[in-house]
């Protein structure tokens, strides 16, 4: 099935495109399906009942008169046959929780630079938002917006976003110190919940890939790990299931996430302590059962409780092994390709973090001036 698309193919032979027909007050959704006997032909039709749907939605002749929130839904349609469930649920959410009860019940006549602004302001000082969810919010309106330019010929093209300026945060990374003893904890009465940690360490995998890791993942011949799925656990917006939320296995976040990493030796060894010759089983379970990231998480913090270490998360073990990498002189494209990132900037900007020895043995390479000799220096101190 293509990324988001929720196409696939039936038992029958056919092929079945689902989209969003309705959603209710409560948020659930109810779809509608489109059938063909390709792949191509489903998708076609899918997207031509979605244009009708959106068609007989705007074309009435008072569209400016038309809530924000009217517009909001219509966008949520749209992208409903374009992105992954996952990434619906946020956009919802975001809309749900924050843009309709700001912005909702206005006209599109009332939709100004200023009160984007302001919203904006509330965000970050009343809600107390992060910044970086504050920026994804008002990303998600720009695109709303977008469209309804598209629907009403520009209504709100004089509507300008500013977006807050990202403060770099303090990272917690683990020392040398803090990863051997961490390392010598898990290699006592090694568990999988261990070897998952010890993995992310090895890695950079991200939480939910090892959850998804299959044996069928593994290759011990080409000594490779194929990282092709993610589990997180998500609001549930169909009807059909009756629960809160549900536990989804998914592509990874974007194509470059989708990639194959070597599979070392200290890995490969207790990869075959596991091992379980069921292809399609998880290695963390040893069943058709992915285990759950949440649990991962309680893993890793008594793990890291047990070596009194404090402030420790999962990334930041990803954040670690990155960290290692750029120690011992990996090249930042190789880096970026392991680690799975959509550009070089995204490892460099936010998980190449050179300490002050690797930065004072870098500044040591530098040619010195012959004209400043260490004698020199040393007399000038005293």
């Amino acid at each position: 099935m293509a990324k988001g698309e929720n196409i696939f193919k039936r038992k029958d032979g056919r092929w079945e495109a689902h989209y969003i027909k309705s959603s209710e007050d409560n948020g659930k959704i109810r779809y509608g399906s489109c059938y063909g006997k390709t792949y191509a032909e489903a998708k076609a039709k899918v997207i031509e009942a979605m244009a009708e749907k959106t068609n007989s939605m705007v074309s009435d002749d008072h569209v400016k008169e038309k809530k924000f929130s009217f517009y909001c839904d219509c966008w949520l349609d749209l992208r409903s046959i374009q992105i992954k469930t996952s990434s619906y649920v946020k956009y919802q959410n975001g809309i749900e929780k924050h843009v309709k009860p700001y912005l909702g019940d206005l006209y599109l006549k009332d939709i100004t630079t200023e009160k984007i602004s302001a919203f904006s302001h509330d965000l970050l000082n009343e809600k107390k938002l992060s910044t970086k969810s504050v920026r994804d919010i008002l990303t998600c309106v720009r695109s709303i917006l977008c469209y309804v330019n598209r629907q009403t010929h520009g209504v709100l093209s004089h509507v300008e976003i500013t977006y807050p300026r990202e403060r770099p945060k303090a990272i917690r990374i683990l020392t040398e110190q803090e990863e051997s003893e961490l390392i010598l904890y898990l290699a006592k009465e090694m568990n999988v919940g261990k070897f998952a940690v010890y993995l992310a360490l090895r890695t950079g995998m991200r939480i939910g890939e090892i959850c998804a890791l299959r044996w069928k993942d593994i290759s011990f011949s080409d000594e490779t790990i194929c990282i092709s799925n993610t589990v997180q656990r998500i609001k549930n917006i169909s009807s059909e299931v009756d629960s809160k939320t549900v536990l989804m296995i998914d592509s990874p976040k974007s194509d470059k996430s989708r990639r194959i990493i070597p599979l070392m030796p200290d890995i490969a060894a207790l990869c075959m302590k596991f091992y379980q010759n069921e292809p399609e089983y998880f290695v963390l379970t040893g069943s058709k059962n992915c285990m759950e990231p949440r649990k991962l998480q309680r893993y890793l913090r008594s793990y890291t409780k047990e070596c009194s270490l404090e402030g420790i998360h999962f990334h930041t073990l990803r954040h670690t092994f990155a960290t290692r990498c750029v120690e011992v002189g990996f090249d930042v494209k190789t880096l970026s390709e392991i680690l799975g990132h959509a550009s070089i900037s995204v490892t460099l900007e936010r998980y190449v973090h050179p300490n002050l020895n690797l930065k004072r043995e870098n500044m040591k390479r530098l040619k010195v001036a012959d004209c400043f000799s260490s004698e020199e220096s040393d007399s000038a101190v005293n």
